[in-house]
């Protein structure tokens, strides 16, 4: 495995490499500090292409004023070991100034998409995510690019951007890990306290709750799902909800009949002290 952090020195070894191999290069772009949800895009990469290129590169267009920039948590050492274990060709680590070595006049904007859920209480977000991942795409150049649907939004907003500028990746989702409770794998979940991570297990518990409603009722309101997982969510003291919001998906608009057959997403935000959790669960309904 080698760690690379200038983008010259990457497209090099990307370039050689093609010239000397005529397998799929894939790509997983992450903000590092790595578990074993990002560890399962890695096998996956590993297992459908023939060079693995892993980027760990905290991102402060997607960080908001007052957000969680600079205490992101990062480990180098714990990263790099993971994804040599998980088989990784290159790793690109570069720095900001690296990424970006002067003011950003020119930015990338998927809209539609991004006017609600997290883009709704995290403006601009999505529009940092965009640009990030377009730059890490021309720079790697990837056949695919394998992203965890944890972050379905994300996933949703991607595919479009790829489609819409004709990139020519494959966008590979990916299913969402979970912990042995069912809490969503995520770098966030260090900031819990003991106490916040056990209340944190009532959003996957009210996800499951909104499924059996699902799977028992032939018909079903966008709002009664909604309510079902907001009540649940609300029998925890310390949870404080962003949101809870049934779309369709991946379009993420609004949709009336559950009667037509569709996916539709069940995607929440809420707050335990200072860490903010997303979670979703997508299912197809209809006849």
């Amino acid at each position: 495995m080698e760690v690379i952090h200038s983008i010259a020195d990457l497209r090099s070894r990307i370039k050689d490499y093609r010239r000397k191999n005529d397998q799929s290069v894939g790509f997983v772009p992450t903000m590092g500090y790595l578990h074993e949800g990002h560890a399962s895009l890695l096998r996956k990469a590993r297992a459908q292409s023939g060079l693995v290129v892993l980027s760990i590169f905290v991102n402060p267009l997607q960080f908001g004023p007052g957000e969680d920039f600079e205490r992101y948590p990062r480990n180098t050492e714990r990263d790099l070991q993971l994804a040599e274990a998980a088989g990784v060709d290159l790793v690109f680590m570069p720095s900001v100034s690296e990424m970006y070595p002067s003011p950003t006049r020119t930015t990338v904007s998927v809209t539609g998409l991004t006017s609600r859920l997290c883009g709704a209480s995290r403006p601009g977000h999505f529009d940092g995510v965009a640009t990030v991942v377009s730059k890490l795409f021309h720079i790697v150049q990837p056949d695919q690019a394998f992203f965890g649907l944890k972050d379905a939004q994300q996933v949703a907003v991607i595919e479009q951007m790829v489609q819409d500028l004709n990139l020519g990746i494959e966008i590979v989702p990916c299913p969402i890990l979970r912990e042995a409770d069912g809490l969503a794998m995520s770098s966030r979940n260090v900031y819990l306290s003991e106490e916040e991570r056990k209340e944190a297990l009532v959003l996957s518990q009210s996800l499951q709750k909104a499924k059996a409603f699902v799977e028992s009722h032939t018909a079903f309101t966008p709002q009664e799902l909604e309510s079902l997982v907001s009540q649940h969510i609300a029998t925890s003291s310390l949870a404080i909800i962003d949101y809870v919001e049934v779309l369709a998906y991946p379009t993420l608009e609004p949709f009336k009949n559950s009667h037509h057959t569709h996916s539709i997403i069940i995607a929440l935000a809420v707050k335990f002290g200072k860490t903010r959790l997303i979670d979703n669960l997508i299912l197809q309904v209809g006849k």
